[in-house]
C-alpha cells in the first residue's frame, strides 16, 4: 500500500507509541491525512503532539473506540462536512496496555482491547465496500505467546498461551482480527512487538519509572530477583516498522516486531542508574534505591522476538542496540521534566502507592 494521500485513522494515538507513530508519520507523509482518536485516559496525552496540533492535514477526536455510534460516524462519511475524510487505512493502538492494572482489575481490558477491537472491525468491515486498497492493522505483543525458557524466540506461528488478564486480552483481540480475515476476507495485518522504550512513555513502565524514582530520590522496585529478560524495541523502530509492514506486509499475515536487545530487568536498572549518576553528576549512588519487592503474579520470565519475517518481507531491522537507545531515551526525559511532573501529578501517585508502597515499607 502507497502511504502516500491516504486518509489513516490512529487509534490510541495520544499515547506513547501511537503519539511516536503520529509524528512519524506525518513527517514522512504529508499529503496523507490524519485522524486521531483517543479518550485521553490517564496515559493519553495531547501534549505529545503539540507540534502538529494546528497542521491542516491532522483531526483529533476525543473518543472511546467502544463508542459504537462515533465510531459510525468516523466510518459512514458523516463528518466529511467538517472536512474529515472516511479512512481508508487503520493503525489500531488503543489498549489497556499495563500488567499490573491487568491484576487489579480486569474489567476495563476486556472492554477496551476486545469489544473495543470488535467495535472497529465490525464498522469498517460495513463501510469499507470495497475491501481493496484498505487496510486494518492491529498492534499487538509478544505477550500474547506466553514465557519462553532460556533459549528460542518466538515466531509467529508460535502457540499463543496469554498468562496475564491483559495478555489474554490482546490474544482475544488478535483472534478476532484473525476471525474477520479468514471468514469474511477482511483486509487486515497483525503486529506483535516486544518491550517498547523511549520518549512520551507514561511511567508506570519500567524505564520511566526508574528513571523517574531516581530523580525524585524514590525506591526503585524490582519484581523478584530482577532476572525476568525481555527484549527491547526502541519506540521509533517500532513506528518505523509499522509504517514497512503496511507498504509491503501481506494481508492476512502477522509479524513479529523485535528489537534484537535481550535485557535482563536487574541490569537495565543498574545501566540506568550508571547513566544518570553520570549525568547528574551528584555526589549520591542511586543503585542503593533499588528496593527488591514481591514478584508479580503469573510473571513471565522471559520474551525474545524472531523478527526475520518483517526483515525478509518488509526489508525492515531495528536501527537502535539498546546502550545507544537507553541514553537518548534518559537524555529525553531530562529534557522534559515538567513533562515527567504534570503527567505523574495524579493518577499514577495513587497507583504508584497501591502497586509499590506496601512492598517498600
Amino acid at each position: 500500500m502507497n502511504l502516500d494521500n491516504r486518509t489513516i485513522l490512529v487509534t490510541g494515538g495520544a499515547g506513547f507509541i501511537g503519539s511516536n507513530f503520529i509524528l512519524n508519520f506525518l513527517k514522512n507523509h504529508q499529503q496523507s491525512y490524519l485522524i486521531n482518536l483517543d479518550d485521553l485516559s490517564y496515559a493519553g496525552n495531547l501534549k505529545n503532539l503539540l507540534s502538529i496540533e494546528d497542521k491542516p492535514n491532522y483531526k483529533f477526536i476525543k473518543g472511546n473506540i467502544t463508542n459504537k455510534l462515533l465510531i459510525e460516524k468516523i466510518f459512514s462519511g458523516k463528518l466529511e462536512s467538517k472536512g474529515v475524510p472516511v479512512p481508508d487505512l487503520v493503525v489500531h493502538f488503543a489498549a489497556e496496555s499495563h500488567v499490573d492494572r491487568s491484576i487489579n482489575d480486569s474489567f476495563p481490558f476486556i472492554q477496551s482491547n476486545v469489544v473495543g477491537t470488535q467495535v472497529l472491525l465490525d464498522t469498517a468491515k460495513k463501510y469499507w465496500e470495497n475491501f481493496d486498497d484498505h487496510l486494518f492493522v492491529h498492534v499487538s505483543t509478544d505477550e500474547v505467546y506466553g514465557t519462553l525458557g532460556k533459549e528460542g524466540c518466538f515466531t509467529e506461528s508460535s502457540y499463543i498461551q496469554p498468562n496475564s488478564p491483559y495478555s489474554a486480552s490482546k490474544a482475544g483481540s488478535d483472534l478476532l482480527v484473525r476471525s474477520y480475515y479468514e471468514t469474511f476476507g477482511f483486509p487486515s495485518i497483525i503486529t506483535r512487538c516486544s518491550n517498547n522504550y523511549g520518549p512520551y512513555q507514561f511511567p508506570e513502565k519500567l524505564i520511566p519509572l526508574i528513571i523517574n524514582n531516581i530523580l525524585n530520590k524514590r525506591p526503585l522496585p524490582i519484581y523478584g530477583k530482577g532476572e525476568n529478560i525481555r527484549d527491547w524495541l526502541y519506540v521509533t523502530d517500532h513506528c518505523d516498522a509499522i509504517e514497512a509492514v503496511v507498504s509491503t506486509g501481506r494481508i492476512g499475515e502477522v509479524y513479529n516486531i523485535g528489537g534484537n536487545n535481550e535485557w535482563k530487568n536487574i541490569d537495565i536498572v543498574e545501566k540506568i542508574c550508571e547513566i544518570m549518576d553520570k549525568k547528574m553528576a551528584w555526589d549520591f549512588n542511586s543503585k542503593e534505591l533499588i528496593t527488591f519487592v514481591s514478584d508479580r503474579l503469573g510473571h513471565d520470565m522471559r520474551y525474545a522476538i524472531d523478527a526475520n519475517k518483517i526483515k525478509n518481507e518488509c526489508n525492515w531491522e531495528p536501527k537502535y542496540q539498546f546502550p545507544e537507545g537507553i541514553d537518548s531515551t534518559i537524555d529525553w526525559y531530562l529534557s522534559n521534566k515538567k513533562w515527567l511532573e504534570d503527567v505523574t501529578s495524579g493518577q499514577y501517585q495513587l497507583y504508584y502507592d497501591a502497586f509499590y508502597q506496601k512492598d517498600l515499607d
